[in-house]
């Protein structure tokens, strides 16, 4: 059989048909499902509160902290059901999320918090070390940052800090929640540079979170758009890009003939959004 007649690799990632509920009466996800290709980047968009940051907890068994849980529907990483494993077992799997709002320990030095990052590996300190040297490679910032305190350092080195902590335990995934918020756009320009690195040189596979879908789009290779809970538009991210759906509601362009924000056109085009 040829390299071209040769069926794509399966997916790293699969979520199928998941729903959550917070305290037992909040329905937050409706049957979303969503692939994540091996070595790819898939960005899982939206406005804020659409349920981007609950399916990321969803993979990474971190709902339970927050009084959620999946009832319905299933998660695979590998081709093994994971929704009932704990998020140290997943981390020991090779599937790790970085969470929003840049979390590192600010009263440990940048060094300091990547070696937070190896605690489950168990393959002696010679390695580690050198990984910490391949981290710094990617990201020359935090070098010249080593010794210094994390809560002292920019908003932008902290992100690169918590990238760079995630790729210390090996990683094959990572969930990569709203990675641009607060940043300037130089910096968010920088990490996301920093993300197709790692991506295509280390192979790691990503499935990021995002707000900015104008960045998000440019280095993804597909995406999910979620909206009030549900996937309502999928696919390769340049037919993303040119969605008049998405130009319209995301990308802030609107064709010639939108008069206003709420002409009949408009409204034509978000009910059919929301169908």
């Amino acid at each position: 059989m040829s390299a071209e007649s040769q069926p794509p690799p399966p997916p790293v990632l699969v979520v199928s048909n998941i729903e959550v509920i917070y305290s037992r009466v909040i329905l937050v996800l409706k049957g979303v499902s969503l692939a994540v290709p091996k070595g790819g980047i898939v960005a899982l968009l939206g406005a804020n509160g659409a349920g981007k940051t609950t399916t990321l907890k969803a993979i990474s068994n971190l709902l339970h902290a927050e009084r959620g849980e999946v009832t319905k529907g299933a998660i695979s990483f590998k081709g093994e059901r994971i929704d009932g494993l704990s998020p140290n077992e997943l981390v020991r799997r090779g599937c790790i999320q970085v969470m929003e709002g840049r979390h590192c320990f600010g009263h440990l030095t940048i060094e300091e918090n990547l070696l937070t990052g190896a605690f489950t590996r168990r393959d002696g300190g010679k390695a580690v070390a050198r990984d910490i040297e391949a981290i710094y490679a990617y990201f020359p910032r935090l070098k010249q940052r080593r010794q210094s305190l994390a809560g002292y350092t920019s908003g932008g080195e902290q992100q690169m800090c918590a990238i760079g902590r995630a790729m210390m335990s090996k990683p094959e995934m990572i969930l990569l929640d709203e990675p641009s918020m607060g940043l300037a756009p130089q910096v968010v320009e920088e990490i996301f540079e920093i993300v197709r690195d790692l991506n295509v040189k280390e192979q790691v596979s990503f499935l990021l979170a995002e707000q900015n879908t104008n960045i998000a789009l440019r280095y993804a290779t597909s995406g999910y758009i979620l909206e009030n809970g549900r996937i309502v538009l999928d696919g390769e991210a340049s037919a993303l890009r040119a969605n008049e759906d998405v130009k319209e509601f995301y990308l802030g362009i609107a064709g010639a003939d939108r008069r206003s924000f709420r002409d009949v056109k408009h409204y034509k085009r978000r009910k059919r959004w929301l169908a």
